[in-house]
């Protein structure tokens, strides 16, 4: 989506959530935020959050008619009680949540913009809150992290020889890059920049570490438990040397379980 027709949408669900009697509230979130704007590109989503009046969250999710051009849905989808997923004609994506604004009381904000409040300031104040609370868990902990990086990497390449490839997948190529993502982000980190998302530590990733995000990239594509050994090299590579609280014991202990001896040749085929 071009940003003149990104800007117009955002007004148009300015305008439409200002028409319904049931909101109280518009903040736009991520990319689509004034103050995410220079990340915007054209993959970016509309990203927000719709706040209903005290008492009336449910009986707004129950119809959409305030979002904007009803005639070019495709696709509308929920997810858990308050989520939504709305897809145009032209690819272009809104995701959020429509919510009484205790309903979003343990909610995390980075960048964010409330372009419809009350006269209270409800939404200014509920965003002030998950800003604080993202910022509080925006903290690393890398020793812990490399930690549970081992144990889901066992884990998983323990279920893939069991037979349960799909889950034990799982573990690897997704529970175990957040946990070594998280963990290099922790043990570099003066390195990450004001553009990281400081919700999701996966996000631009390879911005700040643009040859580590390459590597696991490139791990990534390889069968999966070529992609496992991968991954346990690189976090030996990358974040043992020089490094005190790298629970070498314990990499040590992961690789003789796994057959991983110091000059074997990655398992492959899998």
């Amino acid at each position: 989506m071009n940003p003149d027709a990104f800007d117009a949408l955002s007004a148009a669900l300015t305008a439409g959530s200002r028409a319904d009697d049931r909101l109280l509230g518009l903040v736009l979130l991520g990319s689509a935020s004034e103050s995410g704007r220079a990340c915007r590109d054209e993959w970016s989503d509309h990203d927000f959050f719709a706040l209903a009046h005290r008492g009336r969250g449910a009986e707004a999710r129950q119809s959409l008619e305030w979002l904007p051009d009803p005639a070019s849905r495709v696709l509308v989808a929920r997810e858990g009680e308050i989520g939504f997923a709305v897809l145009y004609a032209d690819g272009h994506l809104l995701e959020f949540a429509l919510a009484e604004v205790d309903e979003l009381s343990g909610a995390l904000a980075g960048d964010a913009s409330v372009v419809v409040d009350d006269e209270a300031g409800s939404v200014a104040a509920l965003i002030e809150d998950a800003r604080r609370r993202a910022e509080a868990s925006d903290r690393f902990d890398p020793a812990n992290d490399t930690a549970l990086f081992l144990v889901k990497l066992m884990v998983g390449v323990g279920r893939v020889r069991r037979g349960e490839r799909l889950n034990g997948g799982q573990f690897i190529r997704q529970w175990a890059v957040q946990h070594l993502i998280r963990a290099v982000r922790g043990r570099f980190a003066t390195v990450s920049t004001s553009r990281r998302d400081i919700i999701d530590p996966v996000r631009r990733f390879e911005e700040d570490f643009p040859a580590e995000g390459a590597r696991i990239a490139e791990i990534l594509d390889r069968p999966v438990e070529e992609c496992a050994r991968g991954l346990f090299d690189l976090a030996r590579d990358v974040l043992e040397p020089g490094w005190a609280e790298f629970p070498t014991p314990a990499a040590d202990a992961v690789a003789a379980r796994l057959g991983w001896g110091a000059d074997a040749a990655a398992r492959g085929g899998s």
